[in-house]
């Protein structure tokens, strides 16, 4: 068992959960409790006796409990009682409710490695070819729709913007959903939460705006541009790339993983969760992106603070940054130390920069900074300051955990970059790992129940 209090605590969909987890964290509250290899165990009394069970290679777990908290208060307090208390939990065969359990968990997952890995009908190439061609149709006058309604839209000036409906911008939005373009609808819907948004609204959107043109542009030449930079295009448009085409085209990289940060929204009718990750070795980050429908979990486990030994598989683009695990080997185990990072705010910025130039469409890149002290500012947004005196605004106008954390003193800052604002993940204090963005409670749907 690797994981701290933090960790166990992150994982309470609510406060309430938390602290009823707690009071079940000691060996009173159990009994034919045990560990193994594999997984950790007990039996709860409560109304009824619950039994309880967590599979340590992902943390999948199940209760008997009726609760539809995700996790339940009896998960939390045996993940608790085993952190706390590992010797409350004596190394011993499973019994049979655990084994039964563990054994048809990989049931599962083997057919679904079978099911992903057999072989499907081969479609009917002229069919596809013609649903391909008329695709292509749909998004280009799509796109000529939305030229033209750009054009107006800065002939008419952006004055005014603020106290426009929703309409506004659902409307064209729309349109790109029924031309079969919608990752490029959901960009446009995400520019009306700009408008009156800060004091320097305008030049933030108008630069969104500019983005967007020249996507429109780029997708009119797009037979001549590099195939990687295509690819990015057709991504941003709204092509997808299935499994087949990913495992041919994109890049496999291996490396000891740290899972650096998380942060999860809200986007339609899905929960977007994003994971940052750092290879301690290549010193890339990558971002791991998985989606929810309400009511459901997370395909994959992602614990923020621990590392994984593995292969994860990049989506082929003119800069790699998205990438889903392709093997993990070994068991998470917590991070124990810093990793290496840029130097100087002037050095990550190069590469944000050099990033930019491949691909101008980026919206978010991932940075360690080395040794930035935090610097708080009156009704202004806090800084970081690194050892050159060079300072970049924080996201959050108050850091006050990240403050408290490095007593004014220099530390290691893993943190998102927007272009505009450093959104803090995670710090590194003398060497130990702080997470700041606390996603899993926010987001009782991080632990699937199985």
């Amino acid at each position: 068992m690797n994981l701290v209090v933090e960790q166990v605590a992150a994982l309470a969909p609510d406060d309430s959960s938390l602290a009823a987890g707690k009071k079940l964290g000691s060996a009173k509250s159990w009994k034919n409790t045990g560990q193994s290899d594999s997984a950790v165990w007990g039996e709860c009394q409560g109304s009824a006796l619950y039994q309880v069970r967590v599979d340590l290679s992902d943390l999948g777990y199940k209760c008997t409990c009726p609760s539809r908290k995700l996790p339940c208060k009896h998960v939390l307090g045996l993940l608790l009682l085993a952190v706390n208390s590992p010797s409350d939990l004596p190394k011993s065969e499973s019994p049979e409710w655990v084994t039964d359990w563990l054994t048809k968990r990989a049931s599962r997952a083997k057919q679904r490695e079978e099911k992903k890995e057999g072989k499907k009908e081969p479609a009917d190439p002229a069919a596809r070819a013609k649903r391909a061609e008329q695709r292509q149709e749909r998004v280009v006058e799509g796109l000529e729709r939305l030229d033209l309604w750009l054009h107006d839209l800065i002939r008419n000036g952006l004055a005014g913007l603020e106290a426009q409906p929703p309409s506004f911008w659902e409307d064209p939005a729309k349109r790109l959903v029924d031309a079969q373009a919608p990752a490029l609808a959901s960009r446009l819907r995400r520019l009306g939460e700009i408008p009156g948004s800060n004091p320097d609204w305008p030049r933030q959107l108008l630069g969104r705006l500019g983005r967007l043109e020249l996507l429109i542009h780029a997708f009119r030449r797009i037979d001549s541009l590099d195939s990687l930079l295509q690819t990015d295009i057709r991504q941003l448009i709204g092509w997808t790339i299935n499994q087949d085409e990913l495992t041919v085209q994109g890049e496999v990289v291996t490396d000891h993983w740290a899972v650096l940060g998380q942060i999860v929204e809200e986007e339609d009718r899905f929960r977007v969760q994003r994971s940052w990750l750092w290879g301690e070795k290549t010193g890339r980050s990558a971002l791991v992106l998985q989606f929810s429908a309400v009511g459901q979990p997370y395909p994959e486990q992602i614990l923020p603070g621990t590392k994984t030994d593995g292969d994860l598989l990049y989506w082929p683009s003119a800069f790699p940054q998205r990438a889903k695990f392709n093997t993990r080997r070994g068991e998470s185990i917590r991070i124990s130390k810093s990793l290496s990072g840029c130097a100087t705010l002037e050095e990550f910025l190069a590469q944000t920069a050099g990033a930019l130039t491949g691909q101008p469409w980026l919206d978010r890149f991932f940075g360690l900074l080395k040794q930035v002290t935090p610097i708080p500012k009156p009704r202004l947004p806090w800084l970081v300051r690194d050892s050159n005196g060079q300072a970049m605004p924080l996201a959050k106008p108050e850091s006050w955990k990240l403050l408290a954390l490095s007593g004014g003193r220099p530390v290691d800052l893993a943190a998102e970059w927007d272009g505009e604002r450093l959104l803090p993940l995670s710090v590194f204090v003398e060497g130990e790992f702080h997470l700041l963005q606390n996603s899993a409670r926010q987001d009782p749907l991080l632990w699937k129940k199985s």
